[in-house]
């Protein structure tokens, strides 16, 4: 496991425990006393990060007028790539994200010729945990035109069958356009060495290798598809809640697994060669370490980005964009533009998939369900440092051996083999310059280090 994967899993594995600290209760009705434990706080952790979720489906939803469709536009890399990013997370999410709005915003500027906004949300996964590397991008199907001057909506071309009244942009052109972008991206990333070309790729290092599997990927026909509003009567809000569903908490739901053990997890899945899976779903089981792996799969650094907001709804263009909008649609519509956001809808408003108790906001007392309770106690939450350094007891075991197999191997390529066993049988632990009045010590001779340095040993 990486060092990212591995500090995850000692984080989830202590959230909600004795050692995060917390705060002790007791019911003023039943007298008992209780105790809520700190989270980990962890985007990964299906128990944590409510309020990111909220947050972000707060923020999506002031973006969104009234009487504006939106659709869903889905780009996915192929299976060679998805398995290529998981040695290149950062470079393959900026590939993927990036050219799939490049590629939506230059074609809505050439067929519809209005100005394009988006909010992407990136995913890794399908429902089999599998690594399967796509983007999802909510986009308003009618924008300020590119000059400025009026308001225009998506409309399907001349001659098109379509039936439904939905179109945005030509589907088969995206496509096209989606996967050159996306090879030309990856070309580069290739020629200026920042792509890891490891295990199974390690021979594309070979330059006719190489131009072979990029004929290959030039050969697929990517899966690239547009969605309208999922029913005649349901809005943007309903994809903005899909969206939201899978922001945080890893890429599988308490209520999808059906049964564990010691041994196994049976969860629920679509399956099938319809895009996306078949609607029925079966039950899938794995075993502990394939299921662990697979949940791994999905676990990414820090700094990559899973949402991302283009054009008019960039940070830097979003207030006079939605200015505009609003001016341009009242023009239209004859109306104040103060009536032009779209407010949801009690049955529309904002939803969390299938919350845990420990993600809602009421206190209530663990045994008569009383929400009066009496603060007795606090105990703040210790810094990871504290909880997850190697000789803490409160570091899981597992955590802490995989450290002090790291710290020796470290020391062991710098020095030696058996340098950081040697440093703790002699009782040396670091250096110390020497004050002038005290007398000299034993010196602990390196290379580089010269006796007139005045080092002396420190013991523990």
């Amino acid at each position: 496991m990486s060092a990212t994967v591995q500090s995850v899993l000692a984080k989830l594995s202590v959230c909600r425990t004795h050692v995060m600290g917390g705060r002790k209760y007791q019911c003023d009705d039943c007298g008992e006393i209780s105790t809520r434990y700190n989270s980990c706080g962890d985007r990964h952790c299906p128990a944590c990060s409510g309020s990111k979720r909220v947050n972000f489906n707060e923020k999506a939803s002031k973006l969104l007028l009234q009487g504006v469709t939106y659709y869903q536009v889905v780009c996915t890399l192929p299976s060679e790539l998805s398995e290529l990013a998981l040695a290149n997370q950062n470079e393959l999410a900026d590939l993927l994200v990036s050219s799939a709005w490049k590629c939506v915003s230059r074609n809505i500027k050439e067929e519809q010729g209005y100005d394009p906004s988006a909010i992407s949300v990136l995913h890794t996964w399908n429902q089999k945990l599998q690594a399967h590397w796509h983007v999802h991008l909510l986009v308003p199907g009618e924008g300020p035109a590119v000059d400025g001057s009026i308001w225009k909506k998506a409309t399907a071309p001349p001659g098109s069958k379509n039936s439904d009244g939905y179109h945005l942009i030509d589907t088969e052109r995206l496509k096209a356009s989606f996967r050159k972008q996306a090879i030309s991206k990856l070309k580069r990333l290739r020629s200026s060495g920042k792509l890891k070309l490891g295990g199974k790729f390690e021979s594309l290092g070979d330059d006719d290798n190489w131009r072979a599997f990029i004929k290959d990927l030039e050969s697929k026909t990517w899966v690239a598809y547009i969605q309208p509003p999922p029913t005649p009567t349901s809005g943007a809000h309903a994809v903005v809640n899909y969206l939201t569903r899978y922001l945080t908490g890893g890429p599988i739901s308490d209520y999808r697994i059906v049964a564990a053990d010691v041994k196994a997890v049976t969860f629920m899945a679509r399956d099938g060669k319809v895009i996306g899976g078949e609607s029925q779903q079966v039950p899938i089981t794995l075993g502990i370490e394939e299921f662990t792996k697979r949940w791994c799969l999905h676990i990414q650094p820090e700094q990559l980005t899973k949402t991302r907001y283009f054009g008019g709804w960039s940070n830097n263009r979003c207030g006079a964009y939605m200015s505009r909008c609003e001016e341009l649609l009242s023009k239209q519509r004859g109306i104040d533009g103060g009536e032009l956001l779209n407010e949801p809808e009690e049955k529309d408003s904002i939803i969390l998939p299938e919350p845990s108790a420990a993600e809602k906001p009421a206190i209530t007392c663990v045994h008569c369900e009383s929400t009066s309770l009496t603060l007795l106690s606090e105990t703040p939450k210790p810094s990871w440092r504290a909880i997850l350094w190697r000789e803490s007891p409160t570091c899981p075991s597992w955590y802490a051996g995989l450290q002090a197999a790291d710290h020796h191997r470290f020391w062991g390529d710098q020095f030696g083999e058996g340098y950081s066993a040697w440093c703790r049988e002699t009782g040396v632990e670091g250096a110390k310059e020497l004050s002038p009045d005290r007398p000299s010590a034993q010196q602990l001779f390196l290379p580089g280090l010269t006796p007139h340095l005045g080092y002396e040993i420190q013991s523990f």
